[in-house]
């Protein structure tokens, strides 16, 4: 397995210092994580899980009726939703109108209920979830979540900040190139294997998960 450093230089090569570092991210604060409203996280969820496998620039254009139908995500309101409340949903032109996805809204209300009521609010849990154990986080999402399994709870995370990898086509391809996986990880040996890989970056170079993330895309074709 080649060094960041190493990792680095190839993607300077296909690129330029100068394009390298204007696409790295940067996570949002342990503060600035923690102080996030629970209704934003239940937000960012549904965005992600009615995105998936859909055009995005259509959610995106409908995203103030998804606000609106779902009353700013306020997790104890959507927690409580009623049958009646998803046959009002189901025919809300506001919003995709696909019955899973909506359901999904209710079930992962819950699930972030569950967690501020054990944690505090949700943005203390997420915020204090251990860096080098981010494949845990994303373990615990397909397990207590709905629908935040694969690409999608790796999405989730990343748009709220979370210092966080996504196992990308390039990604996975470089973590192949450099003997990590065979193949995208689903076993947990292949999942603990590619957090190994880039603890081991992140203790070389002191940069986040999130940015060496995008340098791993960017260093293969």
């Amino acid at each position: 397995m080649r060094s960041f450093e190493d990792i680095w230089s190839l993607a300077v090569d296909r690129k330029s210092e100068a394009e390298v570092m204007d696409g790295l991210q940067q996570p949002k604060s342990h503060e600035a994580i923690a102080a996030m409203p629970d209704d934003r996280f239940l937000a960012t969820m549904t965005r992600c899980i009615f995105q998936s496998g859909f055009n995005w620039k259509v959610v995106d254009a409908m995203w103030p009726g998804f606000e609106a139908a779902f009353d700013g995500f306020d997790i104890g309101r959507c927690a409580m939703l009623h049958d009646e409340d998803f046959e009002r949903l189901v025919s809300d032109t506001r919003i995709v109108r696909h019955g899973p996805k909506i359901r999904a809204v209710q079930q992962n209300a819950a699930f972030l209920s569950d967690i501020a009521r054990e944690h505090g609010s949700a943005g203390a849990f997420f915020a204090d979830w251990p860096v080098d154990n981010y494949i845990g986080l994303l373990d615990l999402l397909q397990k207590r979540g709905t629908r935040l399994g694969g690409n999608t709870g790796q999405y989730f995370l990343r748009f709220c900040g979370l210092d966080s990898f996504i196992l990308s086509q390039s990604v996975v391809n470089r973590l192949i190139a450099e003997g990590v996986v065979a193949k995208a990880p689903t076993s947990a040996r292949d999942k603990a294997a590619v957090q190994g890989a880039f603890n081991r970056w992140r203790e070389q170079s002191g940069r986040s998960l999130t940015e060496i993330s995008r340098v791993l895309a960017m260093s293969i074709d």
